[in-house]
Order: C-alpha cells, then sequence, then structure tokens
C-alpha cells in the first residue's frame, strides 16, 4: 500500500493517520511497529508527526485465516470475586489474539468466563505477559473495574514480583535498572534502549539465592514496557536462563525463559481490601533449578 499524507494530515500522528486506511488504530500500530511502514523510506515511531505531503509505504501482508477453534487455553484461577480474577497462565499460552494466534488465546478462555472491559479483542486485560513467561494475571469483570485497574497500574500501585534464574551473578544483592526502552532499531523482535521511541522503563531486583554458575532473582516491576525484565537483566549483562531472544536456550535443560511472575498484590478498586496473591514455581522451573544448584559439584 502506498499512500502521499494530505496538507490536512500536517500534525496528525502516524498511527491515528494510518487507522483509516488500516481499518484501526491497533492494527496501524502492530503493523509500524513491526517495521512495516517507511515514511519517505524510513522506519518511524507510532508517534511520529507528519508534516503532509510524506510518502508512506505499508507492507500489508493478509493475516492466515482464522485456525478452527481448538481446545480453550489452558489457565488457573487463583482469586475470584465478581469484580476481578486473577489467573495463573501456564508458559506456552498466548495471552490475547494476534497474528498467528488467532484463537485458542487466554482472553478467548476468560471472556467466557465473564471477562470484561477495555479492547474489545482482550476483554478484562489489564497487563500481559509473554507467551513463555508463566505465572499471574490481573483481569476485570466490567469496565469500571478495568479502568480502576488500569489506572492503579499506571500509578504505580499494582505489585507485580518475578523470579528469574540469570546468568553469573550481580555485583550487588539488590539494585535498581532504570534505562528507557523500546523497539530495537537493528531488531524489531527485540526491546532495548538503542532505540527511536524510548519510554520510562523501571526494574528493581534483589538476590533470593546465589548458584554455583547463576543466580535467582526476585524482580520487581515499576513500569510494565514489552520484554523489561529481560532486556534491562541482559542490558546488565546478566540475561534470563533459557531465553531464546535475550540469552542462551537450552541451559539447564529449559526450553523457555525461566522468568516467572510470582506473586501479584492491589488494592480491590471496589471493596478496598488488599488482594494479594503468590503462585509456585512450576515443575520445568522448579527442575531448572535443581539442576543449576547442582551445577559444579
Amino acid at each position: 500500500m502506498r499512500l502521499t499524507t494530505p496538507p490536512e494530515a500536517a500534525g496528525e500522528r502516524l498511527d491515528a493517520f494510518l487507522a483509516g486506511p488500516l481499518g484501526s488504530r491497533s492494527r496501524a500500530q502492530r503493523l509500524i511497529e513491526s517495521g512495516r511502514v517507511l515514511v519517505d523510506g524510513a522506519v518511524r515511531p507510532k508517534r511520529h508527526v507528519l508534516a503532509g505531503g510524506e510518502a508512506i509505504e505499508v507492507e500489508d501482508r493478509p493475516e492466515p485465516p482464522e485456525a478452527p477453534e481448538g481446545e480453550p487455553a489452558p489457565f488457573t484461577v487463583a482469586y475470584e470475586d465478581e469484580h476481578l480474577l486473577v489467573v495463573d497462565k501456564p508458559a506456552g499460552v498466548v495471552v490475547h489474539p494476534a497474528p498467528g494466534h488467532r484463537s485458542g488465546t487466554l482472553a478467548q478462555a476468560l471472556a467466557a468466563r465473564g471477562a470484561a472491559g477495555g479492547d474489545p479483542e482482550r476483554p478484562g486485560i489489564v497487563h500481559r505477559l509473554d507467551r513463555d513467561t508463566s505465572g499471574l494475571l490481573l483481569v476485570a469483570r466490567s469496565e469500571t473495574v478495568h479502568r480502576a485497574l488500569r489506572e492503579a497500574l499506571q500509578a504505580r500501585e499494582v505489585t507485580r514480583e518475578y523470579v528469574a534464574l540469570v546468568e553469573g551473578r550481580p555485583p550487588a544483592r539488590a539494585g535498581t535498572i532504570d534505562a528507557p526502552l523500546g523497539r530495537d532499531r537493528r531488531l524489531r523482535t527485540r526491546m532495548s534502549s538503542d532505540t527511536d521511541e524510548p519510554r520510562v522503563a523501571v526494574t528493581h531486583f534483589e538476590i533470593a539465592e546465589s548458584l554455583p554458575t547463576s543466580t535467582l532473582l526476585r524482580v520487581r516491576l515499576e513500569t510494565g514496557r514489552t520484554h523489561q525484565i529481560r532486556a534491562h537483566l541482559q542490558a546488565i549483562g546478566h540475561p534470563v536462563l533459557g531465553d531464546p531472544e535475550y540469552g542462551r536456550a537450552g541451559v539447564y535443560g529449559l526450553h523457555r525463559q525461566f522468568l516467572h511472575a510470582a506473586r501479584l498484590a492491589v488494592t480491590h478498586p471496589v471493596t478496598s481490601e488488599r488482594v494479594d496473591v503468590s503462585s509456585p514455581l512450576p515443575a520445568d522451573l522448579q527442575q531448572a533449578l535443581d539442576r543449576a544448584r547442582a551445577a559444579g559439584r
């Protein structure tokens, strides 16, 4: 698709301008973030402000037809009431529909459980986890509760703690990584500080257990950028073990990154009571941890 921006588009964001010809702003953003939109021959961020007269090229490959509906995505419920859920997502489950994963997602399974609010394609979903990250996810059951939980998340009032097994050993027992993140300029599947669209990203960590060649960390998110923990730990030289994108795959028998959302706490937006839920380490990560403890013996 080739377009020329009219003079009246001056001052408009790139994603907003493309929302019309592409059918939706979210679709425009997906194409921009995957590097499939060029403005005068260059990749630009979705926030890029148009001047009018630019030549825009969009590589708009048709999405594959939706697969026949299969088994619902598996999950367990860690907390539930009439207003919200906290679910425990297994590794390998996609949170919401995306190209190549149009069915069998967690969002679709949760819609049948009464999830509601926010984006119609991902009703009730307040935040997300990567496909191969396991653990706790916060889900609303109404538009009002979804809005309140999103506001709490943006105000950094939701506690999200992870367990990560990383390569090597950080020089301090605790620390904070404060480094803006955005889609990497060269590797569009990665997030990094080498980006045209940096966004504030803050991660706190502390050592839970020192092992012969690796370290078990407790990690707390202050912000929630895509791949934030994985990108931040890789940036300080201690990538998450088993991570095929930011670290080394296959370590200690891992078939995915050793990253688990182990605790989630939030003040209930309706009752004002504290909801504080924990999730045990899944079996595959426990086995990898046992191997890491035995390394060097």
